[in-house]
């Protein structure tokens, strides 16, 4: 099993775009017991890989509690960024 935030990265190179909530959703099978693997703290990790140059912000939007939820994505470098590294 890879570390959280391994997979949380190597989430990005499947799918077209995702926020926090979709990646535990996605996620949460295999990692259901860490207890990282929260939205704010998944948040915390995506916010960290988009300041490093690894994913972009693509949109972001109010739910329909007034939270605002931020969309990424891995374009085709950082793709290749993750899928070097993280095998």
């Amino acid at each position: 099993m890879k570390p959280l935030n391994y997979a949380i990265l190597k989430h990005f190179t499947t799918v077209k775009e995702a926020n926090a909530e979709d990646v535990v959703r996605a996620l949460k099978r295999e990692y259901g017991k860490f207890k990282a693997l929260n939205e704010k703290d998944v948040q915390s990790s995506l916010m960290t890989a988009e300041a490093n140059g690894i994913l972009e912000e693509t949109r972001f939007e109010l739910d329909s509690k007034g939270k605002l939820v931020v969309y990424y994505h891995a374009n085709e470098d950082g793709k290749a960024t993750i899928n070097r590294y993280i095998k």
